[in-house]
């Protein structure tokens, strides 16, 4: 499998968390070791968990983060020790060239991990884009695109919450 981008929602129900990591851990079970490696924006929710499940499946981890800023200003106090633990992992870690987070830093973040992506797996309920950019949808739809494959992980019984 190479090296994978993953692209996901960040508001997972709490029921949808062991879900996901379960469906992550089996897609990834085929690649356990040093060849695998995951490249991630480390937002809450899916892009963590993915990183999470790399890093446990012996892979390495390129973290991609949109901004200077990204951590202090985005990432939820209750998420900061998920978010350390993992740059701290990281084999590479690539900030992008924004002071500030936004929907544009966010959608440079999300070319790099295109860029460097031999295949997108996409924690995705189906839902079309909402009009914003730089969502999973989004992402989704520029990978097909640009030819990159992508799978699709929505297990039964996920949900997304507020």
């Amino acid at each position: 499998m190479g090296v994978i981008g993953v692209t996901g929602h960040v508001n997972l129900t709490a029921g949808s968390v062991p879900l996901v990591r379960d469906a992550l851990r089996a897609l990834l079970g085929a690649h356990r070791g040093p060849g695998l490696v995951g490249v991630s924006c480390l937002a809450a929710g899916a892009d963590c968990l993915f990183a999470e499940e790399v890093v446990a499946a012996g892979g390495g981890l390129v973290a991609v983060i949109p901004s200077r800023d990204y951590r202090e200003a985005k990432v939820a106090p209750g998420q900061r020790a998920v978010f350390d633990r993992l740059v701290d992992v990281a084999a590479e870690v690539v900030v992008c060239g924004y002071e500030t987070a936004g929907r544009a830093a966010y959608e440079a973040a999300n070319r790099v991990l295109l860029e460097r992506a031999e295949r997108l797996v996409a924690v995705w309920d189906g839902e079309p884009p909402g009009g914003r950019g730089g969502g999973t949808a989004d992402v989704v739809l520029e990978a097909r695109a640009a030819g990159v494959p992508v799978d699709v992980v929505w297990p039964e019984g996920a949900a997304r919450g507020d």
